[in-house]
């Protein structure tokens, strides 16, 4: 995987140029047991943790099971934002795709506001912008949002279509970290769908979902 270099993507005016400040890689972000042990106890709910450029740091099985199609990419962390761009099977996994990229492109202009020097960011944001002109495109239209609740229309190879309603919580004790949960309205088919979900989830593995692979968006 060709990475960008935070130059090219300075050429490309996609970071912070200010000479100022210097671009730093923050140390990797973890889950804490703690969190982890709430996503275990979480066992009627997809429930995964993200950071603030959407790498997927963790999750309770039924979390793993519908972010399953995430995992089909080598790269470790997995991450939402170069799936969503990068992988087509994304096209089938969000229902909505342009809903879903134009969101991801927002959170991830809204933290570069907020943390103009991160270097992993920058570098993220440099890799999409030269490998997908979908996210040049939608990254040059400088919109900014977060949303901390909402919908989602999924469509999972296994268990077919979800109509889902998200909830995003900050981890006060660590800041950038998010946990999201899923859930399903009562008597519809997509709680139907989530039982077979957590029938499949049940035959697989997280940590095989979770193992970590050679990082290549790193230098």
């Amino acid at each position: 995987m060709v990475v960008p270099s935070c130059r090219c993507a300075e050429r490309q005016g996609f970071v912070d140029k200010r000479p100022d400040r210097v671009r730093r890689r923050p140390a990797p972000q973890r889950v804490r047991p703690s969190v982890h042990r709430i996503l275990d106890a979480m066992t009627g709910a997809p429930a995964w943790v993200r950071n603030a450029r959407m790498d997927f740091l963790g999750a309770n099985r039924l979390g793993y099971a519908l972010y399953s199609e995430l995992f089909t990419d080598q790269v470790r962390p997995a991450n939402n934002a170069r799936f969503g761009f990068l992988n087509p099977r994304s096209q089938d996994f969000y229902a909505e795709w342009e809903s879903a990229a134009n969101d991801i492109v927002a959170m991830l202009r809204s933290e570069a506001g907020r943390n103009p020097f991160d270097r992993n960011l920058s570098d993220l944001v440099g890799e999409l912008s030269t490998r997908s002109d979908t996210f040049r495109t939608r990254w040059a239209a400088h919109n900014v949002r977060f949303h901390r609740t909402g919908f989602k229309h999924l469509h999972h190879p296994i268990v077919g279509d979800l109509d889902l309603t998200y909830e995003a919580m900050e981890l006060p004790s660590d800041p950038g970290l998010n946990l999201l949960a899923y859930t399903a309205e009562p008597g519809s088919t997509s709680e139907d769908a989530f039982k077979l979900l957590a029938s499949w989830a049940a035959t697989q593995v997280a940590d095989e979902l979770s193992a970590p692979l050679p990082v290549t968006d790193e230098a």
